[in-house]
């Protein structure tokens, strides 16, 4: 599993350790872990306290691959920052897609019930075919009846 993580210093135990951020859950999902969870580095490791870093964890918890998180950061920044992607801007976009949403269940529905009005219109149609043939057919008979 994918994790951003803050390099920190333990001094009780004299080393380095990661506080885990965030976790990532699939393509563009990150979620913050609200609790403070810390890995140890162990003694001998050279990184910089504060450093942000993006670690890939085993399912058992070990580290099998830790890489500073710049190029990271910075690529957020250029995909997201630098286009005026803002939350208010998300946001309008989430309220334009769910009025268009609702905008086309409404046209759904009124297309559902002219459909139903065309087809009861198409029944009476019908009906008053069947009953012009049946007296176009009595008119005959009596027409036949008085030759």
């Amino acid at each position: 599993m994918l994790y951003l993580a803050q390099v920190h210093n333990n001094e009780f135990l004299d080393q380095l350790q990661l506080r885990l951020l965030a976790r990532h859950e699939g393509e563009n999902i990150w979620t913050m872990i609200p609790e403070e969870a810390f890995i140890l580095l162990g003694k001998g490791n050279t990184l910089t306290e504060k450093l942000l870093v993006l670690v890939e964890l085993s399912p058992t918890g070990d580290i099998e691959r830790l890489e500073e998180a710049t190029n990271w950061v910075l690529n957020l920044v250029q995909s997201y920052l630098t286009t005026g992607i803002t939350p208010e801007f998300l946001r309008q976009e989430a309220e334009r897609a769910e009025q268009w949403r609702q905008n086309l269940t409404l046209q759904n529905q009124d297309l559902a019930r002219r459909s139903l009005e065309l087809e009861a219109r198409r029944e009476q149609i019908q009906a008053l075919e069947e009953s012009l043939k049946r007296e176009k057919n009595g008119v005959h008979k009596d027409e036949n009846a008085d030759s």
